[in-house]
C-alpha cells in the first residue's frame, strides 16, 4: 500500500502541478521519484504531526492541493484540533493519508494503535472517509477525489484483502456486492473482506447462503446497498478493525433502524485498549476478526430455531 501511495503521487503529481506532498518522516525513501520529478512540491517535516497538518491547511489556503501522510494515531488523535480548526473550520479541502490503521503497528502497543479514527473524523463537516485495502483501490479512489471540495481521509492498512474486484465497480460512495446471498448479510470493510469471503464455504456447509458486501467508503456510506440486503436477509454481521463505538456497526444500525425484524451483530474492537502485544494476526484472532470468528458469530447470534 505504501508503494502504491508513492506511485500514485508520482503519476498524479506530474499531471497536476498543484499537488504537494508532505510526510512526517514516513515513506521518505519511496517518495524520492516524486521529489525529483516534482521539485519544490515534496516536504518531509519530521516528527511534528500537528504542525504538519497546519502546513497542509496553509497549502490549501493558497490554492494548492495538499496530501499529508502520517501514522494514523498521530495524524487523527494527536492532531485533531488542527484538522478541525485549520482545515474544517476554514472549509479548506485536502487529503489526509494515514499509515498503520488500527493495530497494524501491533508490536509497538497501544500508543501506536488507533481504533476511533473514522468515528472521530466523520463528525467534521465536508469530509470523506475512504478505507481502501488494495493498491488498485487506493489509486482509483484517490484520483476520483483528490481535487474536490472535501477534506478526504484515506485509511491505508498494511494488510491487503486479496480479493479481485473489477476496477469499474470501484467508485467513491458506492459499496460493492462481492457475493449474492439469501439469508445472512456480511458487511465488511478494509482487510476484513478476506475473512468474509473465506467464511462463505463453511457457512454454506451449515446451510447458510451469505451475501457479502464490501464497503471502502465509510462517508458517504452506501446505505441503499446495505438496506436492500437487510430487507432480504434480516440478519447482518458487520466486520471492522475499528472500535464498536462510532464505526461501521453504528452506521449500519442507523441505516436499517426502520426495517422491521432486522438484527445487526458486530465483530469489532471493544471499547477498550488492546493491552497485550503480538502480531496483527494475533489481534485479529483474539477479536474474532477471522473467518472462524464469523462462523462463531453466526452460531451464537443467529442460531436457527429447530
Amino acid at each position: 500500500m505504501k508503494n502504491q501511495f508513492a506511485r500514485t503521487m508520482y503519476e498524479v503529481g506530474q499531471v497536476n502541478p498543484k499537488l504537494v506532498v508532505v510526510v512526517g518522516d514516513l515513506c521518505h525513501w519511496a517518495m524520492q521519484p516524486f521529489a525529483k520529478a516534482c521539485p519544490g512540491r515534496y516536504y518531509n517535516t519530521g516528527v511534528t504531526e500537528a504542525a504538519t497538518i497546519g502546513l497542509g491547511a496553509g497549502l490549501s489556503a493558497v490554492g494548492l492541493i495538499p496530501v499529508v501522510h502520517l501514522i494514523a494515531p498521530f495524524m487523527v488523535e494527536r492532531s485533531f484540533e488542527f484538522i478541525k480548526l485549520d482545515f474544517s473550520y476554514n472549509e479548506f479541502p485536502g487529503n489526509l493519508v494515514s499509515a498503520g490503521s488500527s493495530f497494524d503497528y501491533s508490536f509497538l502497543g497501544a500508543t501506536h494503535h488507533t481504533y476511533t479514527d473514522y468515528a472521530t473524523l466523520k463528525t467534521l463537516p465536508k469530509t470523506q472517509l475512504i478505507y481502501p485495502a488494495a493498491p488498485q483501490e487506493f489509486d482509483l479512489l484517490f484520483r476520483q477525489t483528490y481535487n474536490n471540495d472535501f477534506l478526504t481521509y484515506f485509511r491505508l492498512p498494511q494488510t491487503e484483502h486479496g480479493v479481485s474486484i473489477d476496477k469499474n465497480k470501484i467508485k467513491v460512495g458506492t459499496g460493492i456486492k462481492i457475493k449474492d446471498g439469501e439469508d445472512i448479510t456480511i458487511v465488511a470493510t478494509g482487510s476484513q473482506l478476506k475473512s468474509a469471503v473465506e467464511s462463505a464455504e463453511t457457512l454454506k456447509k451449515m446451510d447458510y447462503d451469505p451475501e457479502i458486501i464490501y464497503i471502502h467508503t465509510l462517508k458517504p456510506l452506501d446505505t441503499k446497498l446495505i438496506t436492500s440486503s437487510a430487507e432480504k436477509t434480516k440478519k447482518i454481521i458487520t466486520m471492522e478493525e475499528h472500535s464498536i463505538i462510532g464505526g461501521l456497526y453504528a452506521d449500519v444500525l442507523e441505516a436499517v433502524k426502520e426495517i422491521p425484524g432486522v438484527k445487526v451483530s458486530p465483530i469489532a474492537i471493544p471499547a477498550d485498549f488492546l493491552r497485550g502485544y503480538g502480531g496483527y494476526e494475533d489481534h485479529c484472532k483474539a477479536l474474532g476478526l477471522t473467518a472462524e470468528g464469523i462462523v462463531k458469530k453466526v452460531k451464537t447470534d443467529f442460531r436457527r430455531k429447530k
